[in-house]
C-alpha cells in the first residue's frame, strides 16, 4: 500500500518563506461594522457584518461624502472594540487626534499606530515590512492565536510616484505618465495576496472627480481600472445636502444640517452588487445607526403604507406592526424587520440617483 503523501512540510514551508502564498480557503472569519446596519448588509448580507479582515475595501467619492468618517472614524472605531490593532496611514496630514477622538477613536499607542506618509513607494514598504514582521512572528500560531491588524489608509488617491516629486522640485509639471495607476494597482495586488489567511485587512479611501466628457457624465474614480479590478469591495459614494430634523420634517433655506450620502455598493461577493442606501450624517449627533432602513424595507416592499401609517407583517409569527413613518425611526422596531430580511428581498435599488450617475467609471490611463 503506498504511503500517505505528507503536504504539512511543504504547507509550512510555502506560507512562511514565499511572499503573498497562502494554502487552503480563506473565507473571512472576522468582519467590522461601517456603522451602518443598511450598508453593512449590502456588503456582506448581514445587517451585523460590514467589511471583511483579509480584504481590501475602498470607499470612493466625492470631497466631503463621508469616507473619512465611516471609514477613519466608524470603522477604526469598531475595529478597536473587538480587539483589532489600527494602523492608520495618513497620506492628506488630515487626521487630527481631536477629531478621531470625538467619533470615538482610541488614538493610545496600545490601540493605533498612525503613519504620515506621502508616496506609493512609502507605503508599500511600510505594508511589506510589517507584513514580513507579522509572518515571522506568528505565523507558527493558530489562526485565532494571531493578533487582528487593520490598515487604513486615507486617502490611497493622495499618494505620490517619485515622478511627481521630481517635477514638482523641477518646477515641470507635466503629470507621471500613468505610473500612479501601475503602483497602486501593483500595491493593491500585492495586499491580497499577502493578507491571504492572515488576520489583516485594509480599507482605504480614495477621490472622484466629475466627468467632462457630455457623453459619458459618470464621475470617475482615480487610480486606474487595474486598482478597482484588485480591489475586493468597492463602496461609491455621493454627496448631498442633509435638510431634515431628527424626527425626518423638511427644513428651509440655509439650514443644513449635515450630509446625506449615498452608498452604492459596486463590487462585493458576498452580496447583490450595485445596491444603495442612503444614510444621513448630521453634524451634531453623528451617523444614526439605522439610518437608510426606512427606504432600504419600504421600496423592498416588506413595508406597505396603509393610510398614514406603514405596516410590516412578520414572516415568522403572522404579527402585524403598524406605526407612523417617525416612529419607525426605533432600533427595536427596525431589529424584528432585520432579524427576518434577507438578500431576496432586496428587488430595487434604493438611490436618489439614476443608477447610471453613480455606478463609477474608472479612470483609464
Amino acid at each position: 500500500m503506498a504511503k500517505a503523501f505528507d503536504i504539512s512540510k511543504f504547507r509550512k514551508s510555502l506560507t512562511k518563506n514565499i511572499t503573498g502564498i497562502s494554502t487552503g480557503f480563506n473565507d473571512p472569519d472576522t468582519w467590522i461594522s461601517t456603522g451602518s446596519f443598511g450598508l453593512n448588509f449590502l456588503i456582506s448580507g448581514d445587517f451585523y457584518r460590514g467589511i471583511p479582515m483579509g480584504k481590501v475595501s475602498v470607499f470612493a467619492g466625492e470631497s466631503g461624502a463621508g469616507k473619512s468618517y465611516i471609514v477613519s472614524g466608524n470603522i477604526a472605531k469598531a475595529a478597536q472594540e473587538q480587539g483589532i490593532f489600527v494602523v492608520m496611514i495618513d497620506t492628506e496630514n488630515a487626521l487630527d487626534e481631536l477629531w478621531l477622538k470625538a467619533l470615538g477613536v482610541d488614538t493610545g499607542e496600545d490601540k493605533m499606530l498612525r503613519i504620515s506618509a506621502s508616496m506609493v513607494d512609502e507605503v508599500a514598504k511600510i505594508v511589506h515590512d510589517f507584513v514580513s514582521e507579522y509572518k515571522a512572528n506568528y505565523l507558527d500560531l493558530a489562526r485565532e492565536q494571531r493578533p487582528k491588524i487593520l490598515f487604513i489608509i486615507d486617502s490611497i488617491g493622495m499618494l505620490l510616484t517619485p515622478t511627481d516629486i521630481n517635477q514638482f522640485q523641477a518646477g515641470d509639471m507635466k503629470g507621471d505618465m500613468g505610473r500612479k495607476a501601475k503602483q497602486l494597482k501593483a500595491f493593491v495586488s500585492n495586499c491580497v495576496n499577502m493578507f491571504g489567511d492572515l488576520n489583516i485587512g485594509m480599507a482605504v479611501t480614495n477621490h472622484t472627480y466629475a466627468s467632462q466628457d457630455m457623453f459619458d457624465p459618470d464621475d470617475k474614480i482615480t487610480g486606474g481600472s487595474g486598482f478597482i479590478f484588485a480591489s475586493s469591495i468597492v463602496i461609491a459614494m455621493k454627496k448631498y445636502k442633509l435638510k431634515e430634523d431628527e424626527d425626518g420634517n423638511k427644513t428651509t433655506g440655509a439650514d443644513i444640517r449635515g450630509i446625506r450620502a449615498t452608498c452604492k455598493v459596486v463590487k462585493t461577493r458576498y452580496s447583490k452588487p450595485f445596491e444603495s442606501i442612503k444614510i444621513d450624517i448630521p453634524w451634531e449627533s453623528g451617523m444614526n445607526p439605522i439610518s437608510g432602513l426606512f427606504d432600504l424595507f419600504e421600496k423592498s416592499g416588506v413595508l406597505t403604507k396603509e393610510g398614514n401609517r406603514y405596516k410590516y407583517v412578520s414572516k415568522k409569527t403572522g404579527e402585524e406592526m403598524k406605526y407612523f413613518r417617525k416612529e419607525w425611526n426605533d432600533l427595536e422596531k427596525m431589529k424584528v424587520i432585520m432579524d427576518e430580511f434577507t438578500q431576496d428581498d432586496l428587488r430595487v435599488v434604493i438611490s436618489d440617483t439614476p443608477a447610471d450617475q453613480i455606478v463609477l467609471v474608472t479612470e483609464e490611463v
